[in-house]
């Protein structure tokens, strides 16, 4: 007996190879952990190093001559083709002047107006008998007296003020004053405000966010009048730089929330954030999770009453979709017509959503099951229909139905992809001849095409489209847990799934929350949405300084 197990006992070359294959891969971590600290620690001091001396920095300020400021803008800045110097004189002064600006991003009726005619026409000039003094023209007087602007900075780098050119903003540069000004904001071409088209409701306000930021937050103040309504502002990217608020109820939201996101947002490091999905991206817990735990939304209703209940939402500017953090599982099942209709329709429609969620996961998984596994499950009257209907398929089960959702999921984004006459239409009919094709060809049973077209319409019926998305993932896992393991793979399925939700948090705050942790004053707000009067408190989840809703 000894013997036999003595000769399953690998030899010592084996063991070897072993040890090697196992220490390689800590070498290397070690030596890339250590190589990560000295680079860490060194980093402040070549930045040190690298910082410029009073004196380069002395030479990159506004000094007042004319042609040596215009002549630094122009060799920074003047190569780009849509870079404009105009020339000047300031009447009543003779002082020489130039505005710099970029085309198309600034407001031509107001520099015309505000700035070039009461500049050139020597509107609140000097009296005729000092026009020849060429220094009694100060940055004081010049703001006080010639410039009838309610937006004007002051600034003093030639770096900086070159950089602001580029921004949008218009640049203006007098002779014999040590700073230039930027006047106005950048105001380029928007598009007008249109209604909401990923949260089309019946019923609320038909109004959605922009791609320009102050409008986006003016229609976040347009809400309603709360002088706790706060926005930070921050600046993201590291080679194109793009604005970013902060927004939040400043007696409400938990002053711990609010510094986690400011935390975040401030290590975000890259050279261009393009769109809000970067910022979800960056900052989220779970960057391995297929479910989202940051909300995105293009309406400022929902921001608003997000903001209401202590949470807090990040707007970048360049697009219309803001987020909000945190989210749990249950906030992407809800719609805010649940709030505008009554108690009652809320009720059912919030109930069929989470039906809905439960059949685009898991009735393809469900189908595998019951026909490849347990079809003794089935009632006899309908398993013998199935039968018949399965007379001639030459296909098990699971490559049936990956046939009919490989098709239907390529119709689907065929049809976001083509112009939008012909999108929807081009889903419904080609869902229906290559459904009908498959039949008659005998490729698919009929059963399972009222199964998957019940799973495709459950899926749209998600208000979140980002969290349509997570279903459809993980709808093909299940399917391939049900065809391996049946019935037990699709309960084990769902257990990895449950377990997965009660790890995740989304900024501290559980993703399953009020489920678990177990907070039953938060189901009020859960499965049933009970009558506004009874919702006097704010999600305790939220951990928010004030409790109550109402004054």
């Amino acid at each position: 007996m000894w013997s036999t197990i003595v000769s399953y006992i690998p030899g010592w070359v084996i063991f070897m190879q072993a040890a090697i294959t196992l220490l390689c891969p800590l070498g290397i971590y070690f030596i890339y952990k250590k190589l990560y600290a000295f680079a860490s620690s060194a980093g402040p001091k070549m930045k040190a190093i690298a910082q410029p001396n009073a004196e380069s920095t002395a030479e990159s300020l506004v000094s007042g001559r004319y042609e040596a400021d215009l002549s630094y803008l122009q060799q920074a800045i003047g190569g780009n083709s849509d870079v404009n110097f105009r020339e000047f004189v300031v009447k009543g002064y003779e002082l020489r002047a130039v505005l710099a600006f970029v085309d198309g991003m600034q407001d031509e009726e107001l520099i015309n107006r505000h700035v070039m005619q009461q500049l050139m026409s020597g509107n609140g000039g000097m009296k005729e008998e000092k026009q020849n003094n060429r220094e009694t023209l100060t940055l004081s007087a010049l703001k006080a007296n010639l410039l009838p602007l309610t937006e004007l900075e002051e600034v003093k780098e030639l770096d900086k003020l070159h950089e602001r050119i580029l921004f949008g903003y218009t640049a203006l540069l007098i002779e014999g004053i040590p700073a230039g000004l930027l006047v106005g904001q950048p105001n380029g071409s928007i598009r007008a405000i249109t209604e909401p088209t990923s949260e089309a409701l019946l019923r609320g306000p038909r109004i959605a966010f922009s791609e320009v930021l102050s409008e986006n937050t003016s229609m976040l103040r347009r809400q309603g009048l709360n002088k706790d309504l706060e926005m930070k502002l921050f600046e993201v990217g590291s080679l194109v730089k793009r604005k970013l608020v902060i927004a939040y109820m400043k007696d409400i939201v938990n002053p711990d929330l609010l510094e986690e996101v400011k935390k975040r947002v401030s290590r975000i490091d890259m050279d261009f954030i393009a769109e809000s999905g970067y910022v979800e991206q960056l900052i989220e817990d779970n960057i391995l999770s297929p479910f989202q735990q940051i909300q995105n939304t293009e309406r400022p209703d929902r921001v608003i009453n997000a903001l209401l209940e202590g949470r807090v939402a990040l707007l970048l500017d360049g697009t219309p979709f803001a987020l909000i953090v945190p989210v749990t599982f249950s906030m992407l099942l809800q719609s805010p017509e649940d709030y505008f209709e009554r108690w009652l329709p809320g009720t059912l429609l919030r109930m069929l959503r989470f039906f809905a969620a439960f059949m685009a996961l898991m009735a393809p998984a469900l189908y595998i099951s019951f026909i490849s596994f347990h079809p003794g499950l089935i009632p006899t009257e309908l398993v013998i229909s199935i039968i018949e209907t399965r007379q001639g398929v030459p296909f098990p089960s699971v490559i049936e139905v990956l046939i009919l959702e490989v098709s239907i999921e390529i119709l689907r984004e065929a049809g976001i992809r083509l112009p939008k006459p012909i999108g929807p239409a081009m889903g419904i009919v080609g869902g229906l001849i290559i459904g009908d094709a498959a039949v008659n060809a005998g490729i698919v049973s009929p059963f399972l095409v009222i199964v998957v077209a019940v799973t495709a319409i459950s899926s749209f019926s998600i208000p979140m489209y980002s969290a349509g998305i997570t279903l459809r993932i993980l709808r093909f896992v299940g399917m391939m847990f049900a065809a391996v393991l049946g019935m037990l793979g699709t309960i084990l399925f769902m257990l990895l799934i449950f377990i997965h939700l009660t790890k995740l948090k989304s900024f501290g705050v559980p993703y399953v929350t009020p489920f678990s942790p177990l907070r039953l004053s938060d189901w009020k707000d859960l499965y049933i949405r009970v009558p506004l009067p009874l919702m006097k408190r704010r999600p305790e989840m939220m951990k928010t300084q004030k409790k109550k809703r109402r004054a």
